[in-house]
């Protein structure tokens, strides 16, 4: 089936709307509607400075819908990707107790019981099944909100959707919330192609059993609105025959199913007035205005989001995915709309859209910032305001506009983008709400930076212009790191390049442009693009930090730590703890635990690390790993060291039997060149392998410690 001419434009705004949508109900998550009323009164705009909490947030709604439908690329990009393999993909992003999901415990947390299930062995579909868990855990809401992928890859074509939402609902769910999500699949779908709500309802519908609890509540909230105006009204004939107190468990597919029927209904197509009616109904306000907000996107578009209030500005487009593929969590709408995009691309045999020559910030959807904001430092607030603008691209449509004024000495402007966990109060805000934020890094020492910038021809004098880093220093504060200034005159363009220089251990948190003018210079900068390559050269060890001036306090910083996904199953935090004499003490207690840090943009490099192990099963060092089933290991023991690829299973390439000696350091280097692998002990090669199958094409490192201790004092990563 052919794609829709304005394919690419509908995702990005189906991923805005669903994270708006988020954005707006997650501060009020399981309120009623009376204390939404009494407390709140009609939800038309975000709420969260009302009730002390940040907008741009950690939730399960965003993190599952982006990471479980990565399933299909992880498999090929095929129709045949089965439940079973997206189950595995579970497996592979899921850190327990730690990411995307609700960890309520087995039997209260429908997804939590369906990981214990995947993890104890018992594949999707068995793992969701009713027959397995109850119909009371299998029939909660899980299954809908996460399912908006599903359908984005399976434009106008709603057979496709609803099978893939099926299939992926199977792993932790089943019934009603199957049937659920279904509807919602196909609706998602038809919307790229069909904008009237009744339509898509009747076409959505024949997927599902007409004996069904679902079908039947939508034919009687259809009833109920076609003879009653006031939706008020009819809210509480959904809460009187659909309510919490006739569907059990936590969060319930029915109810909530139920409020986004009558919310479409009842918002006479306007995004805004839509999720009023749904946020100020109450329940799961979160998930139920994610959904809906994602499908009124694909429905309407970017100009379906426009009526109303800004609520694309405070977002900037931001987003946060922590999962095991920690240099994915940073991310924004752009990046995983392209995701989403390239994917249905490649099931509809079409080449994938590379804007840019695959430039990371390429601005190429109107209205999209990447996350790039103004700068609110006594020294640049006020300076600086931010637009896409269509031209002004030397390679592409869209560029963006930095509109500068009021620039003097010690007057500048600055506009950057989060590269890292943007503070240390954010991420421990997450900590206390449930949903932490775990990632790395995405850009690192070593590594070059590449930007097209151009002065707007009508700027009355040069302007001079920096790209800069932001490291986390001596007690977490932000550094600040420039590049070269270079001089542009009006109209004139130039390309900069930087290789990133060495932070000594410090992770980048935000990458950027710095103006400079005389005499109250106003004008405007575009910047086409930003983007770099290569793999790193740092050493990820302890910073040199000075030692604390009062004895017992630790003030020297600890995002340096934060900058690894910690997967180890014993919680003597390594992220939070600098008491060992080695920067990393790696403690499992059962089965294969890793620390991870990078991004998939590491391709062809070497790792090398200085180990002790002093009570394990085993340990040793990863390359391109991409979460916690996938990645090439050289792993050793007291009697043998391996060559190992992991995709879901372990495969051994190559084995000595000789091996490591508990209590002794040894220094393990591990490269990766293509698909052909090297394994090295003391400057000395003992292992090499070749990989076939090429399945891992790029990821970071890991640190590795199976069943017990191991002491890591030296941390290097270097590019062939």
């Amino acid at each position: 089936m052919a794609l829709p001419a304005d394919y690419a434009e509908r995702v990005y705004a189906g991923v805005l709307g669903k994270i708006i949508g988020v954005y707006i109900g997650r501060p009020f998550e399981g309120w009623s509607y009376e204390r939404i009323m009494a407390e709140l009164g009609e939800i038309n705009y975000y709420v969260h400075e009302k009730l002390g909490v940040p907008l741009i947030v950690t939730d399960d709604d965003i993190s599952g819908t982006f990471t479980f439908v990565r399933a299909l690329e992880d498999y090929g990009n095929t129709t045949a990707v089965s439940a079973e393999q997206m189950g595995k993909g579970w497996l592979n992003y899921l850190i327990e107790n730690e990411t995307i999901l609700w960890w309520g415990g087995m039997g209260n947390s429908t997804e939590h019981t369906a990981y214990m299930r995947l993890k104890s062995g018992i594949p999707a579909p068995e793992s969701g099944s009713i027959a397995l868990n109850g119909k009371v855990v299998a029939e909660q809401i899980g299954s809908q909100i996460f399912i908006d992928g599903w359908a984005m890859v399976a434009p106008n074509n709603p057979d496709l959707a609803v099978e893939l939402a099926r299939r992926a609902s199977t792993v932790s769910h089943d019934g009603e919330a199957i049937y659920g999500a279904q509807v919602l699949a196909a609706m998602e779908s038809l919307a790229f192609v069909e904008s009237d709500i009744n339509k898509l309802i009747d076409a959505a519908i024949k997927y599902i059993p007409e004996n069904s609890v679902i079908y039947q509540m939508i034919s009687d909230i259809r009833e109920w609105h076609a003879s009653e105006p006031d939706w008020r009204k009819t809210r509480e004939k959904i809460e009187a025959n659909y309510g919490y107190d006739k569907y059990g468990g936590n969060c319930h597919m029915v109810p909530n199913h139920g409020l986004m029927i009558f919310a479409l209904l009842y918002g006479e197509d306007n995004f805004q007035k839509t999720l009023m009616i749904l946020n100020t109904s109450g329940w799961d306000t979160d998930c139920n205005a994610g959904n809906i907000g994602c499908l009124m996107g694909i429905k309407n578009g970017l100009f379906g989001l426009e009526p109303g209030p800004d609520f694309r500005g405070p977002v900037a487009d931001k987003l946060y995915l922590p999962t095991a593929d920690g240099g994915r969590a940073i991310s924004d709408a752009v990046t995983e709309a392209f995701h989403l995009i390239n994917m249905g691309r490649a099931l509809a045999d079409e080449a994938p859209l590379i804007p840019k020559n695959g430039a990371r910030f390429h601005f190429e959807m109107p209205g999209s910032v990447q996350g790039f904001e103004a700068e609110d430092s006594i020294e640049v607030k006020g300076t600086l305001n931010l637009e896409n603008v269509l031209g002004q691209s030397s390679i592409g449509k869209q560029a963006l506009a930095l509109h500068y004024k009021g620039l003097a000495v010690g007057r500048i402007a600055r506009a950057s983008t989060p590269t890292f966990i943007p503070s240390l109060e954010v991420a421990q805000y997450f900590e206390r709400r449930g949903y932490k934020l775990l990632a790395s890094p995405t850009l690192y020492t070593g590594q070059t930076l590449h930007a097209c910038i151009k002065a707007d021809e009508h700027n009355k004098n040069d302007i001079d212009c920096q790209l800069y880093i932001r490291p986390y220093v001596q007690n977490d504060e932000l550094g600040l790191i420039k590049a070269q200034s270079i001089q542009l005159k009006p109209g004139e363009s130039q390309t900069m390049s930087w290789k990133v220089p060495d932070t000594q251990s410090c992770p980048i948190a935000f990458v950027g442009l710095e103006l400079n003018g005389k005499d109250g210079a106003e004008g405007t900068v575009y910047l086409d693009y930003l983007s770099w390559e290569g793999a790193p050269t740092l050493n990820l060890n302890r910073p040199p930090f000075k030692k604390p001036a009062i004895k017992g306090t630790d003030p020297k910083g600890m995002m340096w730590k934060r900058a690894w996904i910690n997967a180890l199953d014993h919680k003597d935090r390594l992220e939070v703890l600098d008491f060992w004499p080695e920067p990393y003490r790696l403690i499992q207690n059962t089965g294969r635990g890793l620390i991870m840090q990078g991004t998939r943009d590491w391709t062809d490099y070497q790792v090398t690390v200085r180990m002790t192990p002093h009570l394990c099963k085993a340990g040793g060092i990863a390359v391109r790993a991409q979460g916690m089933r996938r990645y090439y290991a050289f792993l050793c023991n007291t009697n043998s060291m391996q060559l190992v690829k992991s995709f879901d299973e372990d495969q051994v390439l190559a084995e000595t039997n000789t091996g490591w000696t508990f209590g002794s350091p040894v220094d393990l280097n591990l490269k990766v060149h293509g698909n052909t692998l090297t394994a090295s002990v003391n400057g000395e090669v003992v292992l090499e392998a070749t990989d076939n199958g090429h399945q891992l094409k790029g990821g970071g490192i890991a640190l590795i410690c199976e069943e017990g201790r191991i002491g890591c004092d030296h941390v290097e990563v270097k590019p062939l």
